[in-house]
């Protein structure tokens, strides 16, 4: 790459990066469905014309949103997790560090959380690529089930007979390697965590739970339980 290319190369990430900041400002405002590439530009100084080269429309920008809200997300479980590891925890402990990595993110950037997983923005459908970067915080947890059933310290709940065929398929297509017991209560425990994450970022346990902390972390440990990891 010449000295040229390398300086439009910055020049374009840093425009990027500035689109992408004032789209965030625009949510946290706004919200997503109002989300206009015309007031991104106006505000940036710009023409329309000339964001268009970066997003051609309002489903390029959103996208790129949020891929980045899933890959920050991940990367705050997985730091959370790598460190737990390190210090040589078990894993229904890591399992407690990951989940409350994810909620203390969202605590953090509540309106990237429900950017991806608030309600759904009407017109937009979100394409291929977001499915790998939305994965990673369900890949941190799974890891963590491999490993205690490695060692052969995962409990089983046997399934219903009706589920077992549905179980199955869960385990061989999602998680191969586990159990289909394990996969059914690794999906249900998946819910849960983004049900209590979501619970308490918009509202609904106002008036209901005020140690969030502590209610949390148990919480989360009972969501351990139910997939099968025992505490040391």
């Amino acid at each position: 790459m010449t000295t040229t290319q390398g300086a439009r190369a910055r020049a374009r990430m840093e425009v990027t990066a500035a689109i992408k900041d004032e789209a965030r400002r625009q949510l946290a405002a706004e919200g997503a469905p109002k989300l206009s590439l015309r007031a991104v530009a106006r505000e940036l100084g710009m023409v329309s014309s000339a964001l268009y080269r970066y997003f051609p429309s309002r489903d390029d920008l959103l996208t790129a949103l949020i891929i980045d809200a899933y890959d920050s997300l991940g990367e705050a479980a997985e730091t959370a997790h790598a460190a737990d590891v390190d210090a040589g925890a078990a894993p229904a402990q890591r399992w407690v560090t990951v989940c409350e990595a994810v909620r203390r993110w969202a605590l953090a950037h509540p309106h990237e959380y429900a950017l991806i997983y608030g309600s759904p923005v009407p017109g937009y459908s979100a394409p291929d690529t977001t499915i790998q970067p939305a994965a990673r915080v369900a890949l941190v947890l799974i890891g963590i089930l491999h490993d205690a059933f490695g060692r052969r310290g995962l409990a089983r709940t046997p399934v219903p007979a009706e589920l077992a065929p549905e179980a199955r398929r869960m385990a061989d297509e999602l998680m191969p390697g586990l159990p289909p017991e394990v996969a059914v209560a690794m999906a249900a425990a998946w819910a849960q965590l983004f049900g209590l994450v979501g619970f308490e970022l918009f509202g609904q346990f106002k008036g209901v739970v005020e140690d969030r902390d502590r209610f949390f972390r148990h919480a989360a440990a009972q969501l351990a339980h139910g997939v099968g990891l025992v505490f040391p």
